[in-house]
This record gives C-alpha cells, sequence and structure tokens, in this order.
C-alpha cells in the first residue's frame, strides 16, 4: 500500500489544523480560505522535512491542491 495519502495528510493537518481531516484530500487553494503564499511555503518545508525530499520553490504555483503534492511525491517515491 501506498503510505504518501496519510503521510501527506498529516503534513496538511500541521499547517491546517482547523481542517477536518476528511476535507484534506479535497484541499485546494481556492477551497482553503487560510492557504495563502506563506502556507504554501509552509507546507512545501512540512513535505519536505516529512518525506526527505526537496520541492523546487521555483514550482511553487504548482502546489495548489492536495492532489498536487501526492501526484508530485508518489512519482517522487516511485523507485527508479
Amino acid at each position: 500500500m501506498n503510505d504518501v495519502t496519510p503521510r501527506l495528510i498529516r503534513c496538511f493537518q500541521a499547517v491546517f489544523p482547523d481542517m477536518p481531516e476528511a476535507q484534506i484530500p479535497a484541499a485546494t487553494q481556492q477551497s482553503v480560505p487560510t492557504w495563502d503564499s506563506v502556507a504554501t511555503v509552509t507546507l512545501v518545508n512540512v513535505v519536505d522535512e516529512e518525506f526527505n525530499v526537496e520541492l523546487d520553490l521555483e514550482q511553487l504555483d504548482q502546489f495548489d491542491s492536495f492532489e498536487s503534492f501526492e501526484r508530485h511525491l508518489s512519482v517522487a517515491q516511485t523507485p527508479q
């Protein structure tokens, strides 16, 4: 089983503690009022630490939803 999703949910919970866990997989910048540029940078840092990856800060605009983080991490975690 892919462990990206539950770990990513924990990352989102750390950055958005008031968001119900059930809503996290559908979270987008448009649907979360507190998701601004500072939250994006914070989330990238939390994800970097949790997954031991380095997300490119030049591509911050691509990380605009739970799904976009999950998609990127699923590819990054796939053995080459």
